[in-house]
């Protein structure tokens, strides 16, 4: 099948099986532009929450289909390609948190939204990319422990007075970026500003002008009158924002900056997976029950 043929078979089937297509704004562009919405995960998951649809299908990585999943059980929550995992989420297990917690007990563990269902389950709270460090500060305890990813907990860590305790974990496409990259960039090109996603490295912040969410770069680019923009996060993002500032340049500082489980999920997977009404991800009710509360607590943290 041609592509065009494909795109409208998979749009017959999800209107067929009243399905909503959710992207993640790194996915390739030809799976964003198909999307019924992009954004970034818990933001989808949200969304999977909040429709009237019986079917998910998730372009995205495992943890983020199960975060649907937990948000909404009562859906059918599809994942295209299985084995589009997410390094850093792997990188904790739940029986090596146990045995930090134990070290450290009676400290809260705050944990990144990505991580899986069964390490949500052993924490307190979860936190996003945009929301972290509200959620630290929320706490009354003098001490936390920040999970899975050392980089963003290293950023929430300057800006909280609270004794912080990383988890050594990272996301292995933003920890590639390496400084020389982005200042080779910034030479090339004086009049840009250099936004950064906070799973940087704590090197390569200090040169950013602005460090954000995706989400924040889709508003940090459309409200900010500057024209050129140096991107610090997975090429994905590039796709949405060129398409919603026509007249302004965003250049990515490495080629490096692909991250290959992103980049797995093909039109082909998602027509498949309308066909077969699979792969299915579920998450076990008592494992559900405990990740969903970190996830609400965290919802009901007050926003700047």
């Amino acid at each position: 099948m041609k592509q065009e043929e494909i795109i409208q078979e998979i749009r017959r089937l999800a209107a067929e099986r009243n399905a909503l297509l959710l992207a993640h704004n790194y996915q390739r562009d030809e799976i964003q532009a198909l999307a019924d919405i992009t954004g970034d995960s818990l933001g989808l998951s949200m969304e999977a929450a909040r429709t009237d649809k019986d079917v998910i299908v998730f372009c995205g990585v495992h943890f983020m289909a199960e975060s649907a999943s937990i948000l909404a059980p009562d859906k059918i929550v599809l994942l295209p390609r299985p084995d589009a995992g997410c390094p850093m989420a792997d990188m904790v297990t739940p029986e090596g948190l146990r045995e930090l917690k134990a070290r450290h007990p009676g400290v809260p563990v705050v944990t990144y939204v990505n991580s899986s269902a069964d390490v949500k389950a052993e924490s307190d709270i979860c936190c996003t990319s945009s929301n972290a460090v509200n959620v630290v500060n929320s706490l009354e305890a003098d001490e936390v422990i920040l999970v899975p990813d050392r980089n963003l907990g290293r950023y929430i860590a300057q800006h909280t007075d609270k004794k912080c305790i990383f988890w050594e974990g990272y996301c292995p496409t933003h920890d590639r970026l390496d400084v020389e990259a982005v200042k080779r960039a910034m030479a090339e090109h004086p009049d840009a500003l250099f936004m950064a996603h906070p799973e940087c490295p704590p090197e390569i912040l200090e040169l950013a002008q602005h460090i954000c969410s995706t989400s924040g770069m889709y508003d940090f680019a459309r409200n900010n009158p500057a024209k050129t923009f140096i991107v610090g996060t997975e090429a994905g993002i590039l796709y949405r924002l060129r398409k919603e500032n026509p007249g302004k340049e965003f250049i990515l500082p490495s080629a490096k900056l692909i991250c290959p489980n992103m980049k797995l999920t093909s039109l082909e997977d998602v027509l498949k997976s309308l066909q077969t009404m699979s792969p299915e991800i579920t998450v076990p009710a008592a494992i559900r029950e405990k990740a969903k509360l970190t996830l609400d607590r965290m919802l009901a943290v007050p926003r700047d």
